[in-house]
């Protein structure tokens, strides 16, 4: 079995964009040079890799396992480069952080900050984009270590994970509503009230699998994937609404206030985590990350307590 990284690398664009034609403008190559790689790949091991039809390019079922082990064999020669680079240069490095917008106000800018302090000579770049985004780029090597919902991982397998936090899911409702003098909300009694969704990293799903358990399913008067909104409009007394307790400021951008209760019932928590992938080498600069975040978040625990 013989087979070139550049056949594993058309292969992985092929599948990735399922045409051709695309794989052919990102390496610039002509239509039949690509084909004919691919067809080699796929005689060299043996398997069909791809249905081709009019419609265009399916996977087989040995496409997507052989896809997921080419992605590894790319990040590890990602990795391997990386290593040489260390060897050249052990004080410079480069730091990319993954991390979904609705995390990033929370649980970046003091780590990164020590961070940047401790080691001005790093670059540091941070892709902020939809969780499952970020995944594909930590499996694919091309992201370093992500802040990420741990539990809504798609595949937990392929990654290592640290949890930072456990945020539990409380009710926020409007100073004046009568559910103040409550000190906590059972779901039940939410079913005739109206409620605004957060829809940012897929908490909606997560509140909604909750809600069944108790009512109906939910029909939001509102849906936002802001939190600040979110904040605007329970103060404005439109609504009232299920947010992780991480989220929670008492005031909103308009000076109204915002109040938080516990909810009666076990619920599933937002646990927030650290991400990296599963079997690689850690450059020194993500080892030292993780061990910063890892600090920073014993420490705010102590404090909070």
């Amino acid at each position: 079995m013989n087979f070139t990284l550049k056949q594993v690398q058309y292969f992985v664009a092929t599948a990735e964009a399922l045409s051709i034609n695309k794989a052919c403008k990102e390496f610039n190559r002509s239509q039949s040079a690509l084909t004919n790689a691919l067809s080699e790949l796929e005689t060299a091991l043996d398997v069909k890799l791809f249905n081709r039809s009019h419609g265009g390019l399916t996977l087989t079922h040995e496409g997507h396992r052989f896809l997921i082990s080419a992605r590894r064999i790319m990040a590890s020669v990602k990795d391997s480069i990386n290593d040489l680079s260390e060897i050249k240069s052990e004080k410079d490095g480069e730091l990319v952080i993954g991390v979904t917008s609705l995390l990033a106000g929370y649980y970046l800018s003091e780590p990164l900050t020590r961070f940047s302090h401790q080691f001005p000579q790093v670059q540091v770049r941070l892709l902020e984009d939809e969780q499952r985004y970020i995944e594909h780029q930590l499996v694919n090597g091309e992201t370093d270590v992500g802040i990420l919902m741990t539990r809504q991982l798609e595949e937990q397998d392929a990654f290592e994970t640290e949890t930072l936090t456990t945020s539990p899911l409380n009710v926020w409702l409007p100073v004046n509503h009568p559910f103040n003098a409550q000190q906590s909300i059972s779901m039940t009694d939410l079913k005739d009230e109206p409620m605004i969704l957060l829809t940012a990293n897929q908490v909606d799903r997560v509140i909604g699998r909750a809600w069944r358990r108790y009512n109906p399913a939910i029909r939001p008067a509102y849906k936002t994937k802001s939190v600040e909104s979110l904040r605007n409009l329970v103060g404005a007394g439109l609504g009232l609404a299920i947010v992780p307790d991480f989220a929670y400021r008492p005031w909103t951008l308009d000076m109204q206030r915002v109040e938080t209760r516990p909810i009666r019932e076990e619920l599933p928590t937002i646990d927030i985590g650290l991400v990296w992938r599963r079997g690689s080498h850690a450059h020194w600069t993500i080892e030292e990350f993780i061990n910063l975040v890892r600090d920073f978040a014993k420490t705010s625990r102590k404090t909070a307590y």
